[in-house]
């Protein structure tokens, strides 16, 4: 059985992730991607769909005391245990990877003599597969079809009971070094890396890449946790940012609602792409804003509301019936088929997220332009349509308020950007009366004057946590009464035990097509946080604030939920999300927003295609030929 959520660690090497749990096994693992099929998924069954364990020999029952901490600023977790003769630390890491993924643990005396033992179970395919396993002096192979791996190690290895396992004794300042390798099975297994060195190295890099974050506030190490864990979830050779590293992990202990989320959302492209530029992550930022030009480029009429790490666009979900689910939650979904919804809010965050890069960076390609033409002409009708909204429910399309608020904002970033570059070509007076038009029916129809606030849907009672990002992309300011009434009747109807409900959930599946409860998703309780600051409800935001940075497990760590019942976190694990929306409201609380001043000097149009290298030597070197804005100066 697995462990809870918030006993795991993350670990990972920019091109996929792994979870180890407080006992010394890493329960999840997926070579050689994020979206590949894992390794070890006893997250999501038993021992017997694979897992690699290090720990005292005696088990719980011999362990006195356990301790873990990341490394400072690192994604090098360290893990002691004290046992009745003796202490002994595990220390593991994924070196970023510059060929093949390695993972690596080395097992290190403190104190006195520790008895250890080490199991590996490798289960390919998602737990299904079981390995043939070969064995030489330090070297065990495991091979099933296109995948092997190699497990490098010093100790004596034998098989037992379709395992590989190892008995050692470990002495104060003695080290074992265990070095796993994924490598396609048609090839001999890389040489193993020399863990001392792979584990500073790695330690190394974490180290500088956080110390260019920017926040100087009160909350700074929560913001650099929650940056390195949104690095962490980077798909390095893209951009791409995928949402957890996890599938099936479920909103509810025991519930159906469990969604595979090892890919990228566009939904979350403008709030991620801010919590970048605010921690000074302008590379970061800007690989991000590539991978979305290239992901949605194409017919925009088939737009996705999330694709591969790689920009794929076939996630076809099914489910892996053999392993019975975290804690029985059932069914474990591969893939995910809200792929293929109709969500209008996508063209808004797409919109949103160019122009926000744009400004950021002074440069507009004229490249780049065109497809967001494409976007806004789309909507010219589009908006029109009733969607699947924003949380991807499997039930009827309706017209959902904040997709409709969302579409606004794709059209009033396109009216902003042919203002701000007036060279650029764009029909903009017939799109600032588009603008106004969608907004004067949101405010008829999206807003109950009878509830007091704007609601889930049109003709709606219902509300729907979603409706709190009105005044964040500024379809109505703070002050508006309208918006000051939503807000308080979000706090009366969807706080349950102090955070917030997307929305609520009803037995007979009426409002999502799903049955069953969920628990509070945390970046709707982050988006009440900056509600109360921008209303000037100061203390209470801080207040919220606090009480979810304490639902973090012991190393800063957040999932998707928070289930205020059972008192645990729920959900897919770590979420880029929730880490997204406590770095901006962070921001927001210390009253240093970087985004709240915009540079109004340079703006250029970049004749040549966009990506971050293109802007950064335009900018710098003027090789590229750019127009500049009527007026500007350097």
């Amino acid at each position: 059985m697995s462990q809870r959520i918030e006993d795991y660690a993350v670990i990972g090497d920019l091109h996929s992730a792994a979870l180890v749990g407080i006992d010394g096994s890493i329960d999840w693992l997926c070579l050689p991607h994020f979206d590949s099929a894992s390794c070890f998924a006893r997250l999501l069954g038993t021992e017997d769909h694979g897992f690699w364990r290090i720990a005292p020999a005696g088990g719980p029952s011999e362990i006195l005391a356990t301790r873990r901490w990341y490394r400072p600023d690192t994604l090098v977790v360290e893990t002691e245990y004290d046992t009745p003769s003796g202490t002994v630390r595990v220390t593991d890491c994924m070196p970023v990877r510059e060929g093949h993924p390695h993972l690596v643990r080395s097992v290190e005396g403190v104190s006195g003599t520790v008895d250890m033992r080490m199991e590996l179970a490798v289960r390919f395919d998602y737990g299904e597969v079981v390995p043939w396993v070969t064995s030489s002096d330090g070297l065990t192979r495991l091979t099933a079809g296109p995948d092997s791996v190699a497990l490098w190690h010093r100790v004596e290895a034998v098989g037992q009971d379709m395992r590989t396992v190892a008995d050692f004794t470990v002495t104060a300042n003695q080290r074992f070094p265990f070095t796993l390798v994924w490598y396609p099975s048609n090839e001999e297994p890389p040489p193993p890396l020399d863990s001392y060195y792979a584990v500073h190295l790695t330690e190394a890099y974490w180290s500088e890449w956080a110390s260019q974050c920017g926040y100087e506030g009160p909350y700074r190490d929560a913001v650099v946790r929650s940056l390195i864990t949104l690095k962490a979830l980077t798909y390095n050779p893209t951009g791409g940012i995928v949402a957890a590293a996890t599938t099936s992990l479920p909103e509810a202990l025991g519930g159906n609602r469990n969604w595979d989320y090892r890919f990228c959302w566009l939904r979350d492209a403008t709030l991620t792409l801010e919590s970048l530029m605010r921690g000074s992550y302008h590379t970061e930022a800007l690989a991000w804003r590539d991978w979305l030009l290239r992901a949605v480029a194409g017919d925009v009429s088939k737009l996705q509301i999330m694709y591969g790490p790689g920009g794929e666009r076939r996630l076809d979900e099914w489910e892996a019936d053999w392993l019975p689910g975290y804690e029985g939650s059932v069914p474990v979904r591969i893939g995910n088929a809200a792929s293929d919804q109709y969500q209008l809010d996508v063209y808004g965050e797409v919109m949103s997220a160019l122009y926000s890069s744009a400004r950021a960076e002074g440069a507009q390609s004229r490249a780049a332009w065109g497809l967001q033409k494409q976007l806004v002409e789309f909507l010219e009708k589009g908006w029109t349509e009733p969607d699947d909204g924003i949380w991807e429910v499997r039930g009827p399309r309706r017209h959902f308020t904040h997709s409709k608020v969302m579409a606004w904002v794709a059209v009033d970033r396109a009216v902003r950007t042919l203002e701000e570059w007036p060279d650029l070509d764009g029909p903009l007076d017939s799109w600032r009366k588009l603008r106004d038009d969608i907004f004067s029916e949101v405010c008829a129809k999206g807003y109950n004057k009878d509830v007091g606030a704007f609601t889930q849907y049109y003709g709606s009672d219902q509300l729907d946590a979603s409706v709190l990002m009105i005044p964040l992309v500024g379809f109505l300011p703070p002050g508006d009464p309208r918006v000051v009434s939503t807000i308080e009747a979000v706090q009366r109807e969807l706080v349950d035990h102090g955070f917030v409900l997307r929305y609520r959930t009803s037995d007979d599946g009426a409002v999502d097509g799903l049955t069953g409860r969920e628990g509070a998703f945390l970046a709707c309780s982050f988006w009440l946080v900056d509600c109360l600051s921008m209303i000037g409800r100061t203390e209470e935001a801080e207040e919220l604030f606090e009480r979810l940075l304490a639902l973090r497990n012991d190393l800063g760590l957040l999932s998707e939920e928070y289930d205020p019942l059972a008192g645990r976190l729920v959900g897919n694990f770590p979420q880029a999300f929730s880490h997204v929306s406590l770095i901006n409201s962070a921001f927001r609380l210390s009253g240093k927003d970087p985004l709240s001043v915009v540079d109004e000097g340079s703006r250029v149009i970049v004749d040549t295609p966009l990506t971050s290298a293109t802007v950064g030597k335009t900018k710098r070197s003027g090789r590229s030929t750019v127009r500049r804005r009527r007026g500007a100066s350097r």
